[in-house]
């Protein structure tokens, strides 16, 4: 992995070839619709047909099935490991809710502010204080956590106002992750992640994930999480590239920069190196 991250030209060369990668299944036949345009915040960035969530269009706000957002599934495509998904529009917190509910999700990881440089990035789709509701859904805001600079953690109580149940979901807020670039260093980001798993540990439904578009920070966090916990669970030898044209192929553009790819194999080489540390004292 050190060599890997030494060898600046095997790294060239491997970014250019996942530049050229091609999923086979590309049809983002949903995401066009005319109704469904103004529910993407981004033109550009659409999930595929065959790996978007799909939602219950008899409880949905506007009779619709659909929203920006893609399962990442690991080894088991009947078990998605995430959710990754666009930063939710004011016109699309309520569909944001519904598929929490409907996935099951406990856990959400958000790595973008809502503003960035005078740039909307993310609807609050979540209340101030109290609580809010969105369409069948009513959010309380719990509790609010400053754990340091770099990341915040909310409980919401979420409650579907049809059937009366209740449900809490926790919410990391990771606060220093510029758009299309990286943390400043790998320490703090492994710490979240960490506290995310957590919170996770034990539980089947998808993490659900997201920044502005759902692919650069999001695709980041994804494919470090899941090379981490491939090697957790005993993994010997991981193509980390290959891994990610895996999830490549369930949304498109995942990972943006040559420098997000870079800070995919640091952080994974850092965590690694902690726990050989960790094992030889």
């Amino acid at each position: 992995m050190e060599d890997h991250l030494k060898n600046k030209d095997r790294l060239d060369r491997e970014w250019e070839a996942l530049c050229a990668y091609e999923a086979e299944l590309c049809a983002t036949t949903s995401a066009t619709q005319p109704q469904n345009i103004k529910k993407n915040r981004y033109t550009d960035v659409l999930p595929y047909d065959h790996s978007r969530v799909i939602l219950n269009e008899l409880t949905n706000v506007s009779g619709s099935d659909y929203i920006n957002a893609s399962s990442i599934t690991d080894h088991d495509p009947r078990n998605p490991a995430y959710i990754a998904t666009q930063g939710p529009l004011p016109q699309t917190a309520a569909d944001f809710w519904q598929m929490i509910w409907e996935q099951g999700s406990v856990v959400i990881v958000m790595l973008s502010r809502l503003m960035e440089n005078g740039v909307a990035m993310c609807h609050r789709y979540w209340p101030e204080e109290g609580s809010e509701v969105y369409h069948i859904y009513e959010v309380h805001l719990v509790s609010e956590h400053i754990w340091c600079d770099d990341y915040l953690v909310r409980s919401f109580y979420l409650k579907n106002l049809r059937t009366t149940e209740t449900r809490t979901v926790t919410q990391f807020h990771f606060m220093s992750w510029p758009d299309n670039g990286v943390p400043n260093s790998t320490k703090a980001l492994l710490e979240f992640r960490r506290k995310v798993n957590k919170s996770y540990r034990g539980r089947s439904c998808p993490i659900v994930v997201h920044c502005s578009d759902g692919i650069g920070r999001t695709g980041t966090y994804c494919l470090i999480d899941m090379v981490l916990n491939r090697m957790a669970k005993g993994a010997k030898e991981i193509d980390i590239a290959a891994t990610l044209e895996h999830v490549r192929d369930q949304r498109a553009g995942m990972v943006k920069t040559k420098a997000q790819f870079e800070f995919v194999l640091m952080a994974i080489a850092e965590e690694v190196h902690a726990i050989l540390k960790a094992l030889s004292q």
